[in-house]
């Protein structure tokens, strides 16, 4: 007797699974993107840094704001991962079945940066609107309180957007938050699976399980962040910035990243370093380990049931 057929994931699941991973991953570090947030929109314009380090920073926003406010954009933060993770890791799960499918083998580097460049894009433009309305909500509690655009939700900072600014407000800073996800993409999703596989069929031979995917991931979220946080803090600090008298502050990405580096310093480019890359490295860790446990568990308790219909 033939064996029955393999019951494969569907589209709809996978993109589930993305969105579900990135939002239980979020829960976890938000802290740790609130302090990254302040400590880039620190020194804008004047250069002065607010902030000794990141500790420093963690611990002015808890003594002024109070605990609860590291979790502050948290609602943002959420509908970000249900936006871009989903889209992202959907596309790319997706794109990656269609390679093995198509060619019987396991993506090179080149594919996958290709595969995670374009999933990358896409994601982050659904995103966007998301992004900004997090940016300002973390970042809003560091102007002065005449200052402040106090949103009380995300769904009502993206209808006060809207109102005041217009629907093209929703995706100010489109551009270097595209092109940054695509080098986020590129890098983490490619290395990711590629750490991976050096990991599970190299020298170590590591089984297939937590401590690989924690290896890989760690690794992955260290590239991750050197190549992206000069278009990282030129996003962020486009989606926070104010139009004072009809002008805005930043006329574009090439205009923040040489401001930033005349007026604050060449590294200041990766300023914020150390909350970024705590924040995604372990960001990265739980993502990819609860998409691998949530797919494993659908494996064996949904997909092994229809099989046994």
């Amino acid at each position: 007797m033939s064996a029955p057929p393999k019951k494969h994931t569907s589209n709809a699941i996978k993109f589930l699974f993305g969105g579900l991973s990135g939002m239980g991953a979020t829960i976890v570090v938000q802290p740790l993107d609130l302090v990254k947030t302040r400590m880039q929109i620190s020194g804008a314009g004047s250069g002065k840094k607010e902030f000794r380090n990141s500790f420093h920073c963690m611990q002015t926003i808890v003594s002024k704001e109070g605990v609860l406010a590291l979790y502050t954009g948290i609602g943002a933060a959420l509908l970000r991962q249900a936006t871009y993770t989903t889209s992202r890791l959907g596309i790319y799960t997706y794109l990656n079945d269609q390679f093995l499918e198509r060619f019987k083998h396991n993506p090179g580097v080149l594919h996958s940066m290709v595969m995670g460049t374009v999933a990358g894009a896409c994601g982050a433009f659904i995103g966007t609107p998301a992004e900004v309305a997090l940016i300002r909500m973390t970042s809003d509690g560091r102007l002065p309180v005449a200052e402040r655009r106090n949103y009380t939700s995300v769904l009502n900072a993206l209808s006060r957007i809207t109102t005041e600014e217009g629907v093209a407000a929703l995706w100010k800073g489109s551009l270097p938050t595209v092109g940054r996800a695509m080098i986020v993409n590129m890098t983490q999703l490619a290395s990711y699976s590629q750490f991976k596989a050096y990991f599970r069929d190299g020298p170590l031979k590591m089984q297939e399980g937590i401590p690989l995917h924690f290896c890989a991931s760690m690794l992955s979220g260290l590239l991750t962040t050197m190549t992206s946080m000069p278009l990282d803090i030129a996003k962020t600090r486009i989606q926070n910035m104010k139009t004072i008298d009809g002008k805005p502050e930043y006329r574009g990405t090439v205009d923040v990243l040489y401001r930033v580096a005349r007026q604050e310093g060449l590294f200041s480019l990766w300023k914020g370093f150390t909350p970024y890359y705590c924040r995604l490295g372990p960001h990265t860790v739980l993502t990819f380990i609860l998409l691998e446990q949530l797919n494993k568990a659908y494996n064996t308790y949904i997909n092994s049931a229809k099989a046994n219909v």
